[in-house]
C-alpha cells in the first residue's frame, strides 16, 4: 500500500496529533475539517475522495458534545452514524482500509470488568447510540475497515478534561469532581501513535482479513475523574493554583445525557493482533499538562 493518507477531522485534538506525529515519522498525509470535510454534507466527501485519492483514510472526525447530542440528535446522527457509513462507502469502492475511531460510550458501564470488543453494547445517550450505529454501519459497508474504540482522550489542542481542570483552577480554590465513574484516561499522542503503527504494518505487510472488525485502544490503568483530576494537579508544578478536590457522586452532578458508571475497555485484543500496548495513563500526563501550561493563559 502506497499514496497519501487522509486524516479527517485535522483540527480536533486526535486529528492535531496524527497530523504531529505522522510528520515526524516521515509519512505523506493530508488533513481535512469543516468545512472541506463535512459529514452534514456529505457531498463534501465524495470532493475530499476525488481530490486526495487516498490509499488510506483514519477518521478522527465524529460529533462529541455527548450532553448536546441528547437535544441536537440529527447533528449527532450526521456526524457519528450517516456520515461515516459514507466514508465506509467511498472507501469500500476505493478498496482502501478505513481506520475509525469510537468510543466507550457504546456501553452502559453495568458489567463490573473491562469491556471486550464483542461483548453487548447498550448506550445511554445519543451520543453512544449514534457512535455504535455508526460502527454497525462501517462494519456492513467496508471490507477493509477497523474501529478503534477509546475512552477519555485528553491533549494539549482542543477541549478535555484537563483543559478543563487547569482553566477551572484559575478561577476557583474548590472543585467538585464525580468519583463514581471509572475509565481510563487516554492521550491523544499514545492514540494517535498506536493508529500510525497499524497504518505502518499495513503498510509494511498489506491488508489481511483478519484485521477487520473493532479493538479497544486507551491508556493502560484506570480510574476515576475525580482521581484523573488528581493526578493532574499533582503533575502541575508547585506555583500552580492547586484547588481543593472534593469528591462527589453522579447523582451530585447531573447532566443532559447519562455517562457509563464503569466504561474500562480491555485492550487485550490490539495487542495481541498487532503488538499494540498503549502506556500507563500516568506516564503520558506530565508531558501534556506541561504543554497546556506553556500555551498561553488565555488559550488554557
Amino acid at each position: 500500500m502506497s499514496g497519501e493518507i487522509l486524516i479527517t477531522g485535522g483540527t480536533g485534538q486526535l486529528g492535531n496529533a496524527l497530523q504531529a506525529l505522522a510528520r515526524t515519522r516521515g509519512l505523506k498525509v493530508s488533513a481535512v475539517s469543516r468545512p472541506e470535510f463535512d459529514f452534514e454534507d456529505l457531498q463534501t466527501l465524495e470532493n475530499c475522495f476525488a481530490t486526495f485519492r487516498p490509499s488510506l483514510v483514519i477518521n478522527a472526525a465524529a460529533y462529541t458534545a455527548v450532553d448536546a447530542a441528547e437535544s441536537h440528535i440529527e447533528a449527532a446522527k450526521a456526524g457519528n452514524y450517516i456520515g461515516p457509513a459514507k466514508l465506509a462507502g467511498l472507501c469500500a469502492t476505493a478498496d482502501i482500509p478505513l481506520i475509525h475511531v469510537s468510543t466507550d460510550y457504546v456501553f452502559d458501564g453495568n458489567k463490573g470488568s473491562p469491556y471486550l470488543e464483542d461483548d453487548v453494547t447498550a448506550p445511554t445517550g445519543v451520543y453512544g447510540l449514534t457512535k455504535r450505529d455508526g460502527e454497525t454501519a462501517i462494519l456492513a459497508t467496508a471490507a477493509k475497515a477497523i474501529i478503534l474504540r477509546t475512552a477519555w482522550v485528553y491533549a494539549a489542542h482542543g477541549k478535555n478534561f484537563a483543559r478543563t481542570m487547569l482553566n477551572a483552577a484559575r478561577k476557583t480554590n474548590t472543585l467538585r469532581v464525580v468519583a463514581d465513574q471509572r475509565g481510563t484516561p487516554t492521550s491523544a499522542l499514545d492514540l494517535a501513535a498506536a493508529i500510525l503503527d497499524i497504518v505502518n504494518i499495513l503498510q509494511t505487510r498489506g491488508w489481511h482479513p483478519a484485521y477487520r472488525g473493532i479493538y479497544h485502544a486507551t491508556g493502560c490503568g484506570e480510574t476515576t475523574w475525580f482521581g484523573f483530576a488528581e493526578a493532574i494537579f499533582a503533575a502541575t508544578p508547585m506555583a500552580f493554583p492547586r484547588p481543593v478536590l472534593t469528591p462527589i457522586t453522579t447523582l451530585d452532578w447531573p447532566t443532559p445525557a447519562k455517562r457509563p458508571a464503569d466504561s474500562r475497555l480491555n485492550c487485550d485484543k490490539i495487542e495481541q493482533t498487532f503488538g499494540i500496548k498503549l502506556p500507563v495513563w500516568q506516564v503520558s500526563l506530565p508531558s501534556v499538562i506541561a504543554a497546556l501550561l506553556a500555551q498561553d493563559v488565555t488559550a488554557i
